[in-house]
């Protein structure tokens, strides 16, 4: 597929312009539906319980405040986040860019996700819950608990039999969790389109990951020894240090812009970074340290790790009283027949090119894949590139019509 020349992307909006920094600034103090309802969009606030008693927050757009369209049945896409974030990650971006304005003005009935753990699902039915209990999840239970439940909720409030599924990283490997383990979810799903899709993880190029991954069982002892079992949403006092240290003007802005680079491939000439302060705001916004250790598992090269797609590792005992095996089982793509389109980045360090392909190989019916047409196109592009919309929205959305009736 052909590059698209940096030079011949068309620019959204004037990005050094001091009223919308300014702008950006104000709206670090608002949460997802604030900003939903600031930018002249109808929000909603949903609790779904899950079976397992978790209480999880689903985010509803229906369209702008001054359209009156509450009468027209529209189409639902449901949108669900990557890991460390929240629904707010595909608001932040403005209704130029951020995916839930586009779908919205699209004319769809967004629904946006919030995994159990991140800091608008908190909440369990058990408020006296031990933490150790409460933070015993990985992204396979977000795939068998949270996304039926949510799923489930969706189809009966909106009435449509069916729905677009669009994630992004982790919000795709629970879709993959999902309808695995529970492929009766695939007859409630129109058509599936994966960001920057997450399963195989063997050509992973994040030095981070790729050093930690080494150590992921003691990593895992040393943190139950000590007490850590969540990856906690920043704390007030570090979101004021970092709007200090992360300002547009501020001489040590480029360390937190690389930062996030090292995690997720570096193109500075995509990321806005007057947006930076809004994106520290809501992220990292909350996860298990189990989520994090199931990555790393996958992550981890060894002859019985590596290059599979599977369930968490426990230990020998643990897995053969779990699962009947010494070894956790594989997740069967093959039974995966809802259609899936695969969207990723040629410079993603998270979701690596290799493993696209392979995860498209394995899938019981990929609908097709399709290379964002910027050869620097990371992992975080995905949500907020300048461009987002004209190298990868469009082509969503012109997909999507295939599969309306």
């Amino acid at each position: 597929m052909d590059q698209l020349p940096i030079d011949k992307i068309p620019a959204i909006k004037e990005f050094n312009d001091p009223q919308f920094l300014a702008t950006v600034h104000a709206d670090t103090s608002l949460t997802a539906l604030d900003l939903v309802k600031k930018y002249g969009y109808n929000g909603k606030m949903h609790e779904v319980i899950t079976s397992d008693g978790y209480i999880l927050e689903l985010h509803q757009i229906t369209g702008r405040t001054n359209f009156n369209n509450s009468q027209v049945q529209k189409p639902v896409a449901f949108v669900m986040h990557g890991l460390l974030c929240s629904s707010a990650c595909f608001i932040i971006s403005g209704p130029e860019n951020g995916l839930a304005f586009v779908l919205a003005d699209a004319g769809y009935d967004v629904w946006l996700g919030n995994a159990r753990g991140n800091v608008y699902s908190r909440k369990h039915i058990l408020p006296a819950i031990r933490k150790e209990l409460y933070w015993d999840f990985s992204w396979h239970e977000i795939g068998v608990y949270d996304l039926p439940a949510m799923i489930d909720y969706i189809v009966k409030i909106t009435g449509r039999e069916k729905i677009f599924y669009l994630g992004h990283s982790q919000g795709t490997t629970s879709f993959f969790v999902m309808s695995t383990e529970l492929p009766e979810y695939q007859h409630k799903i129109q058509a599936m389109f994966a960001l920057a899709p997450v399963a195989y993880c063997s050509k992973l190029r994040n030095p981070i990951f790729q050093f930690l991954a080494r150590f992921s069982d003691p990593l895992d002892k040393l943190l139950k020894l000590i007490g850590i079992y969540e990856f906690a949403p920043t704390a007030e006092i570090m979101k004021q240090f970092q709007k200090i240290v992360c300002a547009e003007d501020a001489l040590t802005q480029p360390l937190c812009t690389n930062l996030l680079f090292l995690i997720s491939g570096f193109d500075k000439d995509q990321f806005n970074t007057t947006l930076l302060p809004l994106i520290m705001e809501h992220a990292p916004a909350g996860a298990a340290t189990k989520q994090i250790i199931h990555y790393l598992q996958l992550i981890k090269r060894s002859i019985i790790t590596s290059g599979k797609f599977r369930q968490y590792d426990y230990s020998l005992i643990t897995n053969l009283i779990k699962y009947g095996t010494f070894h956790p089982p594989k997740y069967d793509l093959r039974k995966i027949k809802v259609p899936v389109s695969l969207h990723y980045g040629a410079n993603d360090w998270l979701a690596h090119v290799d493993d696209v392909y392979q995860l498209e190989k394995e899938l019981g019916n990929p609908f097709g894949k399709f290379l964002v047409p910027y050869k620097k196109f990371n992992h975080l592009d995905f949500m907020w590139a300048k461009d987002v919309k004209e190298l990868l929205y469009n082509k969503i959305l012109n997909l999507m019509t295939h599969f309306e009736h």
